[in-house]
């Protein structure tokens, strides 16, 4: 059993995100049977889980993948930088477990599971929040490119966009395009929300590079830069980067 240290003196907060209610009270009652756990909140709904992480910072979240209207996987991409120190997918398919890990989940609990199971993902679990250094990380001033032979370093304030493309992500700076292995999210938390924004599923844009946001036909919009270059703006994402840019509007 992991025990925290004695340097760990708050209990831990752990959110519970799953559409179904059985599922929820069966994660809740096996958390607070646990004497590390302070609270347990549920959600039921992935737009419910992006609004409660970004307002209370759950140490732990068990996220279940498959939930309609909002994924798993898309209150990850919603919450940017904003990730909870350690989730833990649930869900009853296995087919999601690399892409599950990929996104930075620490385990994969494979419903149904039994109390052993859960035990180990959450002692896991309680190991890294153990060594968890609560200070803010500092974001990276460059990224290394490897490139034709060649190692650059790109200034991240030189970024114009960035673009998932499979399990590469294409940075484009200017009117070049460079190609790192890297997932998206692991850009989003080095590079930090401060400076970048996410406008599509697959695309943080600098927020310095913005210029407009244009109504299309049919009511969508799309994020115009700096540079003239017209990105699709995601439903999902306008009230966030509304928010963003009336913020930035204010401290300028």
């Amino acid at each position: 059993m992991a025990l925290l240290p004695d340097k760990q003196t708050e209990p831990i907060r752990a959110l519970v995100v799953d559409d179904e209610s059985w599922a929820r009270r069966n994660l809740t009652v096996l958390l607070r049977r646990d004497p590390d756990i302070g609270s347990v909140v549920e959600c039921d709904s992935g737009l419910k889980a992006v609004e409660v992480i970004r307002q209370s910072k759950p140490e732990l979240v068990f996220l279940d993948v498959q939930m309609p209207g909002c994924n798993g996987f898309d209150v990850l991409e919603m919450l940017g930088a904003n990730l909870p120190s350690t989730t833990i997918f649930v869900t009853a398919y296995d087919e999601y477990a690399l892409r599950a890990f990929e996104a930075g989940a620490l385990d994969y609990l494979l419903k149904p599971f039994d109390d052993a199971r859960f035990r180990r993902a959450l002692d896991r679990a309680k190991d890294k929040l153990a060594h968890y250094a609560p200070q803010r990380s500092k974001t990276a001033e460059r990224l290394v490119v490897k490139s034709r032979g060649e190692v650059l370093f790109l200034n991240v304030s030189d970024i114009d966009w960035i673009e998932s493309v499979g399990y590469y992500a294409c940075v484009h700076v200017a009117s070049e395009t460079h190609v790192l292995r890297r997932t998206l999210l692991e850009l989003e938390r080095d590079l930090g929300e401060e400076r970048f924004v996410r406008i599509h599923r697959s695309v943080i844009v600098n927020i310095e590079r913005i210029h407009a946001m244009e109504l299309q036909n049919g009511g969508d919009y799309a994020v115009v830069l700096e540079s003239a270059v017209r990105l699709r703006l995601s439903r999902r994402f306008r009230k966030r980067l509304q928010d963003r840019l009336s913020a930035k509007s204010k401290r300028s």
